[in-house]
């Protein structure tokens, strides 16, 4: 239970005290600063606390807003402020200061929590202030203004304004327009009931997996329902992330289904795809496998870009100017949001080819659809990138070098080297990563050639982060990474020309493209990288690519086929384990991403 503390003398005819506790608040009455401050000291140390001028006029959920988002050490609107207990002690100092300089005057009370919080702010603790658009929150001084702003919350549908802020303000032409207009009354619907979105993600999870099994059938009927469910699943994708906004029910286990759940959805109807496929005498994994690699290196230039560029100063360029000419005009944004490929979009598009088609074409339509879509993203943001004089700080080149995945080996060549070679670091890692591969592609199954590659890269690849990542160009060394690394598990997989190999290489991609998801999650959250611990174990990107190469030039191809199973379920228990330790822990980040990538 939260507490509210009503200062100054109830208004009467006021539905302040109701709406506070429809807000789950436990109302207390305070007549002056001092009173206030000692029913401040009752409040237990762990419960929220908030202090409301009586005289509040406003919509609820204004309040909600104002009072109840957990994502805020201390949040306020006017003529109120709420704290969680981190901020418990500066608001007891500035209660305490409140109370000694009012001498115990009633008058103390007016105005009370905006001081207060200018307080917080000089005490060092961040105030947040929500945008309210059209909702009301007023402190009227005299009749007239009262009934002016009730006037004006009467003029405002409270329950309209939230139902339209529950849904994200910017998403893909398919969510926007074929999704969300219902989808946000399936929230206020769960809302009702006592629904979690945390219980809807794991309700879409449940929906996509058997969506991947209906598939996995292999039969008309099963590509069907599969289409079908994968549709409902992206419904109740949508609902969670809007229920959370609606009820401002945000958490830390809920930031880690939400931020990891889409990937294992797609990545998991991929497979059940390619099962499916299996039984009709089609072998498509190689095609699931290059699906998943595109989607994820696409992820990672996003990730990657957006880091480097996260609080970069002087942040222009021509492209960026003309980028948002063209968002000026109407049509060109939904144009420009839909030929990305969003996640409605694909989906839509994935659901549909897989009931009136066959695998194999659903692959070679989202490979098509996904390069191109990357291709102009990765254009756009390279044009950007050369054409801006941005001046990236410690903290992006800090994100950057924990998106590399750098393991024990280049650590070891940096300590050696010193970090002697610096030398254009996109370049290096794109020569080096290019190399491994085609090692791997020109060589037949057995052969030590891709190994010399992979010792190569071993030794190019710390090279690439020797210096801080602030070039130009520098946010492309984690995609060139996570593409060579990849690219050279599904190359000696299909290579291997075994039964089960390139399952077991989907497996072992899977599992470190969580790892790599996981680590964009935290550092979004501003936690930091995963433990250092945990990168050396799994040996880094050049240790596993080293590791991959050398176990396909010794081991005969069923031998290869088991050993990439057996470090496809070392690698998913160590970081399996290690992200649910963290992501249920009180340290994580309580905030739902709101800008998902496509």
């Amino acid at each position: 239970m939260s507490t509210a503390i009503l200062t100054g003398q109830p208004v009467p005819g006021s539905s302040l005290e109701g709406d506070l506790r429809s807000l789950g608040f436990d109302v207390r009455l305070a007549s002056d600063a001092g009173e206030t401050e000692t029913l401040l000291a009752a409040v237990p140390a762990d419960q929220r606390v908030a202090v409301v001028d009586a005289r509040f006029v406003g919509h609820p959920h204004a309040l909600r807003l104002g009072l109840t988002d957990p994502r805020f050490a201390a949040s306020a609107l006017p003529g109120a402020i709420s704290v969680q207990p981190e901020a418990r002690r500066a608001l007891s100092r500035a209660v305490a200061r409140e109370s000694s300089a009012s001498g115990g005057l009633a008058v103390a009370t007016e105005n009370l929590a905006k001081r207060i919080a200018a307080a917080l702010d000089a005490d060092g603790v961040a105030v947040h202030h929500p945008e309210l658009g059209t909702l009301v929150a007023a402190v009227p001084t005299d009749p007239q203004e009262r009934n002016e702003a009730r006037q004006a919350v009467a003029a405002v549908d409270d329950e309209a304004v939230r139902l339209r802020s529950a849904v994200k303000a910017r998403d893909g032409f398919f969510t926007t327009y074929c999704i969300s207009p219902y989808s946000r009354y399936l929230a206020r619907w769960c809302a009702r009931r006592g629904l979690t979105p945390n219980q809807v993600t794991t309700a879409s999870l449940l929906t996509a997996l058997i969506a991947a099994g209906c598939a996995a059938t292999g039969t008309r009927a099963g590509f069907v329902a599969a289409g079908l469910l994968l549709l409902f699943s992206f419904v109740l994708d949508c609902t969670d992330g809007q229920l959370a906004r609606y009820s401002l029910q945000y958490s830390t286990l809920g930031a880690w289904l939400d931020a990891t759940f889409d990937r294992a959805k797609e990545y998991a109807y991929y497979a059940g795809l390619a099962l499916g496929a299996a039984r009709g005498g089609d072998d498509v994994w190689a095609l699931a496998l290059g699906a998943m690699i595109l989607q994820t290196c696409r992820h990672v230039v996003d990730f990657s870009f957006n880091e480097a560029n996260h609080d970069a100063t002087a942040n222009t360029s021509p492209t960026a100017a003309l980028s948002d000419k063209l968002d000026s005009v109407g049509w060109t944004v939904w144009v420009r949001r839909m030929i990305v490929l969003p996640i409605g979009e694909r989906w839509a598009m994935i659901a549909v080819l897989t009931a009136l088609t066959t695998p194999r074409i659903t692959f070679y339509a989202l490979l098509i659809g996904c390069a191109f879509a990357a291709t102009y993203t990765t254009a756009g943001r390279v044009l950007r990138s050369l054409t801006r004089k941005a001046r990236r700080t410690d903290r992006a080149a800090r994100a950057l070098a924990d998106l590399t995945d750098s393991g024990p080996l280049a650590e070891l060549v940096n300590r050696v080297t010193r970090g002697a070679v610096r030398y254009a670091p996109a370049l290096v890692a794109f020569a080096a990563g290019a190399l491994v591969v085609l090692g791997a592609a020109l060589s037949p199954y057995g052969s030590w050639w891709p190994v010399l590659g992979a010792a190569i890269y071993v030794l190019l690849s710390p090279v690439a982060v020797a210096r801080p990542l602030k070039g130009a160009l520098d946010w492309l060394v984690p995609p060139f990474f996570r593409a060579a690394e990849y690219l050279t598990v599904l190359v000696l997989a299909a290579k291997a020309d075994v039964n089960g190999a390139l399952p077991a290489a989907f497996g072992l991609v899977a599992a470190v493209a969580y790892h790599h998801y996981d680590t964009v999650y935290r550092i979004r959250g501003n936690a930091g990288a995963p433990p250092h611990w945990l990168v050396r174990a799994i040996g880094g990107h050049e240790g596993r690519t080293l590791l991959v190469t050398v176990l396909a030039a010794s081991l005969t191809a069923a031998q290869f086929k088991l050993a990439l199973t057996v470090i496809a379920v070392a690698v998913a228990l160590l970081v399996l384990v290690e992200s649910i330790r963290f992501w249920v822990s009180a340290g994580a980040p309580a905030v739902h991403d709101e800008g998902e990538p496509a």
